[in-house]
């Protein structure tokens, strides 16, 4: 359900003036409870998020909200003094976090930086190619724009900061904090696999305090070209697939021209369900491409499932989420309508949205089924970034801490990799105390086009992210 109250309200006598704001109220149903989610608009307020509460008492409690926020003078006037000092709306997201305990934690506030980057990367891709898969780990991107960070001048770093979230944190902290992100998520429990390294022109002479900050910080020191391009494409593909333990092989298939700075990210991850899906289980079943079209894929199946699920009325989609070992989680973002344009629920993806959801699914029981995946993605995503507001990196930027002689990027090559099986921790799940005992579990079938996020819990990064509207593409 969502309600909507467009609201006007003549304020000319007191110190606010005329206000003018929509009201949204928008309902979580899952099995046994409602979770009401209020956003307040417009005027001098900006918005608020209320949650929590349930039943039957909404119309009430609306007005209610609304009333107080009226009643609320100094609260109407901070946000007007905000609003008049130009202060960007993620300021909104900068008090929401504010008000969260998790990002209390350094770490988790520049993860949640890095990941609402991620969200705009995978946006901005799935809009260029809306008939296609889309599969990216924009960590590994974000690495290697942090790191380039390092050898910016003033209005480059500005430019990159403002990309990456970084303008809502400590920038005097961040690449000691970054270092302690990449620490955590790519331990070897979380079953990531990443390279990321900055590779420059040949002869560029850099500064010595960029390449020992960038190796500290990062991991990789820069790779100075050497002119001979078998060689110079050996080594590239030779790291990134020492770097993924031999996941990733042939990163490249040969060197570019024209480098000038060259920026490479590749990730691979397999990932072990909490609880292990049964092969024999495994059959062909149909996945609907549209209306008219479907197609036999191999379907994995667990009648008594547990998962975490809710259903989102403004979306108009179910939303699951499944464990996986090494405190990971995927979460599926499946449409009612095998016809139904995924760009609302794209566009609602932020770091804060996604936390919001994780703190209001419900374990239940369900009859579950996924398509066993196997994906691979190649993008060069120098038009992507320059889409982003980053056209000045590939024209007329302030590289002067990396070296003296100008330079500029030229070039972003990705690479991601996903594997999702039957392969999983346990045969059984472990009790859950909470979970729902429905008399008919519910269904949650992945048998037509599905947004998914795949997330390190402990930080809240977003470390994949997919549009599959065909299992079969790799």
């Amino acid at each position: 359900m969502l309600l909507e109250f467009d609201i006007f309200q003549d304020m000319t006598a007191s110190p606010w003036g005329q206000r003018h704001f929509l009201l949204s109220v928008q309902e979580w149903r899952s099995p046994g409870a409602s979770l009401l989610r209020w956003t307040l608009k417009g005027g001098n307020t900006g918005q608020h998020w209320l949650r929590g509460v349930r039943g039957s008492i909404m119309q009430t409690l609306v007005v209610l909200l609304w009333l107080g926020l009226l009643a609320s003078p100094s609260r109407s006037q901070d946000s007007a003094a905000e609003q008049d000092s130009g202060t960007p709306e993620r300021g909104n997201t900068e008090a929401a976090e504010e008000e969260d305990p998790f990002y209390k934690s350094p770490v988790n506030k520049l993860a949640a930086a890095v990941s609402n980057f991620g969200y705009d990367l995978y946006r901005q891709q799935s809009s260029k190619t809306p008939t296609s898969n889309v599969l990216l780990s924009p960590f590994s991107v974000a690495t290697a724009l942090s790191g380039l960070l390092l050898g910016a001048g003033e209005r480059t770093e500005d430019l990159i900061s403002r990309t990456l979230f970084y303008d809502l944190l400590n920038k005097a902290e961040v690449h000691n904090t970054y270092k302690e992100l990449l620490a955590s998520i790519t331990a070897p429990v979380k079953g990531l696999r990443s390279a990321t390294r900055i590779v420059v022109e040949r002869k560029l002479r850099m500064k010595m305090g960029f390449v020992s900050q960038l190796e500290k910080s990062y991991g990789a020191r820069p790779k100075l070209l050497t002119g001979n391009a078998h060689s110079d494409l050996q080594d590239i593909n030779n790291w990134v697939q020492q770097q993924t333990k031999g996941k990733i092989v042939k990163f490249l298939k040969e060197i570019p021209t024209g480098i000038s700075i060259f920026l490479i990210g590749a990730a691979y991850f397999k990932g072990q369900w909490g609880t292990k899906f049964d092969p024999t289980k495994t059959m062909p079943q149909d996945f609907h491409l549209d209306e008219d079209r479907s197609v036999k894929v191999p379907m994995m199946s667990d009648p008594k499932a547990i998962l975490r699920y809710g259903f989102d009325s403004e979306l108009n989609c179910k939303i699951a989420q499944l464990p996986l070992t090494g405190g990971v989680s995927a979460m599926f973002f499946l449409p009612q309508k095998v016809t139904q344009n995924m760009t609302l629920i794209e566009e609602s993806l932020t770091s804060e949205f996604v936390r919001d959801i994780d703190r209001e699914l419900k374990t239940i029981h369900a009859v579950l089924s996924i398509p066993r995946l196997k994906l691979s993605s190649e993008e060069a995503l120098s038009s992507t970034l320059q889409e982003m507001r980053l056209q000045s990196l590939f024209t007329s930027p302030d590289f002067s801490k990396i070296s003296p002689k100008s330079t500029k990027l030229s070039h972003v090559q990705h690479k991601a990799v996903l594997e999702l099986n039957e392969d999983g921790a346990r045969s059984t799940p472990n009790p859950v105390e909470n979970a729902a005992r429905l008399t008919f579990p519910l269904d949650y079938h992945l048998d037509r086009p599905f947004l998914f996020v795949l997330r390190d819990d402990t930080t809240g990064t977003l470390l994949f992210i997919g549009k599959i509207l065909d299992p079969r593409s790799t």
